[in-house]
């Protein structure tokens, strides 16, 4: 964490700013605000997450299903310019890796005061929009609240529900207006993914890695596929970053705005769907590479990992930019989303949290609390921010693998290529799914190729995987 610029452990000021904090009210109405905790609220996350970010409540209406989405009011609490914000301003992110997450904001206040926990009365600002049956977004709006979290859900037990797979988890088996609001949220997200699909957005399979721990030690790894559940908590966010996006454009603010270029290495990513027999044009095309995609997901479930994790390397990062007042931004190329913003999960990202102090301040009507150029800096620093955390996270994942795959060298593993740099070529092998580098054949490949692979050596105190063809 610290050689990748990091600060892990917060400064005595901000721990008396959380103790303060901690000493006020819980929650309270505040003048203007709305009071929903009559909701049937719920909140889908990871098994083990403590700090709740968002919750969800639909309804169905004339011309759809009414998605309001609740999201944890942490501007309430943490002034700009504060201690913590400090602090926060400089981390930008909390960081996983795998055995210890480093929160941006402290643990008292992330995983309590401001997070949306089961049976808590919390601020939130809420965006809700209506959904019709063909995925179109109308009726928006943004407002604060006061909501109380119901039922405090995981992506595994509600996505092997909504997929047929398992029985209901308990919570939804006690309560027969938990389970018809959850396939009304699902109705909706269906939809809005739907349509999301058509204009464009690309569905990729990204499979996220888990040590297996005995105690303290690493017996292995596994991979965790996104299910129905996350999918639905997905077409969620990114409704309402977009209806967040655009109105704070409609206010005639400026913003930060979180974009994915077209394609650094399109002309790569035709050679491939080449390979698959289709052909796709010569200039970026979002929604030639969504069919392209789709189809090839249907044709060939099995590799669809191996292409789809090939055309993420080749898309490049996301970043964030400013978005001035009367400047039209770059758009989000993967989501196929003109205006795309980060305002979710203010309790994990910066980036999340200066959103929320824009939109608060419209709101208000009251001036922004961010100059064009703090806001420039801002989406600098944590684009910056972001990628030194992939690399931390990337560094111990490789930590972790190095260890699970100690006893298995010499073993064959079919693998994708994900990297050619000057510094080395990469490979990805899916079972168990780790990366390493290619020290032995590595001449004459590029991303995207198959290639067979042979574990040669690994070292758990560098987090090396080294293969061989």
């Amino acid at each position: 964490m610290i050689a990748e610029g990091f600060e892990p452990d917060f400064p005595p000021e901000v721990e008396r700013q959380v103790a303060a904090l901690a000493a006020r009210a819980a929650s309270a109405l505040d003048a203007g605000a709305r009071d929903l905790r009559q909701l049937p609220w719920s909140s889908i996350d990871n098994d083990s997450s403590r700090d709740l970010d968002q919750i969800e409540a639909a309804e169905r209406v004339a011309g759809g299903i009414r998605v309001r989405i609740g999201i944890a009011d942490v501007d309430a609490d943490v002034e700009v310019g504060s201690p913590i914000d400090q602090h926060a301003a400089t981390e930008t992110t909390s960081v996983y890796t795998g055995i210890r997450t480093f929160p941006m904001l402290p643990e008292r206040l992330s995983t309590d005061l401001t997070s949306l926990n089961e049976g808590a009365d919390r601020r939130a600002v809420v965006v809700e929009f209506v959904v019709s049956p063909e995925g179109a977004v109308s009726a928006p709006a943004i407002y604060r609240a006061l909501v109380r979290n119901r039922a405090q859900l995981t992506y595994n037990a509600v996505g092997a529900w909504l997929e047929g797979t398992a029985p209901a988890p308990q919570k939804l088996a006690a309560s027969a207006d938990l389970t018809a609001q959850l396939k009304m949220q699902d109705e909706a997200a269906q939809a809005l993914r739907a349509q999301r699909h058509r204009l464009g957005a690309l569905d990729f399979d990204r499979p996220e890695t888990q040590p297996i721990l005995a105690g303290d030690k690493v017996q292995g790894i596994t991979a965790e596929k996104q299910n129905r559940a996350g999918a639905l908590i997905e077409d969620f966010m990114v409704a309402a970053n977009g209806v967040m996006a655009r109105t704070l454009t409609d206010a005639g603010v400026s913003s930060i705005r979180r974009v994915v270029k077209s394609p650094e290495r399109w002309p790569r990513i035709v050679e491939l769907a080449a390979q698959h027999g289709e052909r796709l044009p010569a200039q970026p095309d979002a929604v030639a590479l969504s069919a392209f995609l789709q189809k090839q997901k249907a044709a060939d479930p099995d590799h669809y990992a191996d292409l789809s994790l090939a055309v993420i390397k080749l898309m490049g990062p996301g970043e964030y930019v400013l978005a001035r007042q009367g400047e039209d931004a770059p758009g989000h190329f993967a989501l196929a989303a003109h205006d795309y913003t980060h305002s979710t999960a203010p309790n994990r990202r910066f980036a999340d949290l200066v959103t929320q102090r824009l939109i608060r301040a419209v709101l208000a009507k009251q001036p922004a609390p961010y100059s064009d150029d703090a806001l420039a800096a801002i989406a600098t620093n944590c684009t910056l921010k972001e990628d030194a955390a992939r690399k931390v996270e990337r560094s111990m994942q490789k930590r972790i693998a190095a260890v699970a795959l100690a006893p298995r060298v010499g073993e064959s593993f079919p693998a994708v290529v994900t990297g050619v740099t000057p510094k080395g070529v990469y490979v990805r092998v899916f079972d168990p799914p780790v990366e390493g580098r290619l020290m032995r054949g590595e001449q004459g490949v590029d991303v995207g190729d198959r290639v067979r692979v042979t574990l040669l050596a690994t070292d758990p105190q560098r987090g090396f995987i080294d293969f061989g063809r």
